[in-house]
Order: structure tokens, then sequence, then C-alpha cells
């Protein structure tokens, strides 16, 4: 497997834990999830926020007004892929507790998820596309030594 280019910047907002997450999402780790789901290469900015950012961006951009796991905002998909991912860090941490996986993994998932977002992957749109996604990650996801995402 050839592995893409990839221009990383990993911010951190400021939020009760940030040290926690921090010790996670180390840029080797978040360099090597992203580069696994890229099909070109790629400038990426990930930015880990607390729920008050997270809750504002949502509202801003999406017109729902709570903090979700990740947004994807993707600005150009060729010949470089650029987009911002913002994980809010409360949200993906309650979820890796009620889904049963280590905030590694869960974090692992949901930018692997996002930067498939970010070259144009969709599941909202049909059935099939989600169906196609989800296998993509979850292949991915594989590679990467994580089990399926999405078992039960």
């Amino acid at each position: 497997m050839t592995l893409n280019q990839l221009s990383l910047s990993l911010q951190f907002g400021k939020f009760d834990g940030v040290a926690e997450h921090r010790a996670v999402l180390s840029r080797h780790k978040v360099t090597r999830w992203i580069r696994h789901a890229l099909s070109s290469d790629a400038e990426i900015t990930v930015r880990i926020v607390g729920t008050e950012e997270g809750q504002q961006l949502n509202r801003e951009y999406r017109k729902k007004d709570y903090a979700t796991n990740v947004l994807t905002f993707d600005y150009t998909q060729e010949p470089v892929v650029t987009a911002d991912l913002v994980l809010c860090a409360p949200v993906v941490a309650r979820e890796a507790v009620e889904q049963n996986k280590s905030l590694e993994e869960h974090y692992a998932h949901l930018l692997v998820h996002g930067t498939l977002h970010a070259q144009g992957w969709d599941h909202e749109t049909s059935a099939e596309d989600a169906d196609e996604m989800e296998s993509y990650e979850t292949a991915i996801m594989q590679e990467l030594g994580f089990a399926d995402p999405y078992a039960k």
C-alpha cells in the first residue's frame, strides 16, 4: 500500500481534560490514521475542542445546536485534499465509553471517517453510499489493527 503525503496541523483547544486527549493523540498516530484513509496528498488541520466550541461550530455551519463528535470542513479534493477536521473531545470520550472502545480506537475511527468525508465520501444521501463508506472504514480500521468500528 502506498501512503500519500500529508501536511498535518494538530491543534488542541482549551477544555477540561485536554492532557488526556493530547496523550492519546500523538502526531505520529494521527498522521498514520489519516494517511491510511487518503487516496491523494493532503493538507489537513485536526483541531480537538471542548463542548462549547464544538457546539458553536455545529450550530454555525450545520444549523444543529449541539456538539457532535466530528465535523469535516472540506475545501478542495484535487489535486490536493485540503480540509479541517474538528473533533469534540468530551463527545468522543463519552461515545468511547458507551461503545466500549478505547479513546484511541474511537479517535482513530473518527479521523478515518472525517478524512473520507474530506475526499467526498458520503453516508447521508443513500443506504448504498452508507454501506460502501462503512465497509471501507472497516477495512481501513482493520489495516490499522483495530476492530470493525460498526460491530455491535
